[in-house]
């Protein structure tokens, strides 16, 4: 599934709930980006238009933990977007903690840079 931001909202969880109930899916992957366009709005805040605020409320807390940290805060906020998901998803009840404690499934995050095409993938 492609999601701005990847965000994990209720829909998202029971399409990969479906997914690995049904189609005995083994392995999902929460992959952000360099140069997110739902991060850099979560960064910048103020008052999105529309369902944007979906978005930026979702990341928002990934935002607030990388302003805390040295380094690009865009690039800290994208992975700690990703880490905050990848927690969410290993520890929704009950299908997706149930698959992955039972060795069923298993849920990690990278992220993808734009400029070098490399792949980093997170712990």
């Amino acid at each position: 599934m492609r999601v701005a931001g990847n965000i994990a909202q209720n829909d998202v969880i029971a399409s990969i709930e479906y997914a690995v109930e049904h189609l005995h899916t083994m392995l999902v992957v929460v992959m952000g980006h360099q140069s997110c366009g739902a991060v850099d709005a979560a960064i910048h805040g103020g008052e999105p238009h529309g369902h944007l605020s979906t978005l930026v409320n979702a990341i928002h807390p990934a935002v607030v933990e990388a302003r805390k940290l040295k380094g690009d805060l865009p690039a800290n906020a994208t992975r700690l977007n990703v880490e905050m998901v990848v927690k969410r998803l290993r520890t929704s009840h009950p299908v997706l903690a149930e698959a992955v404690a039972s060795g069923k499934l298993r849920i990690v995050g990278a992220v993808y840079s734009l400029d070098t095409g490399k792949v980093s993938w997170l712990p």
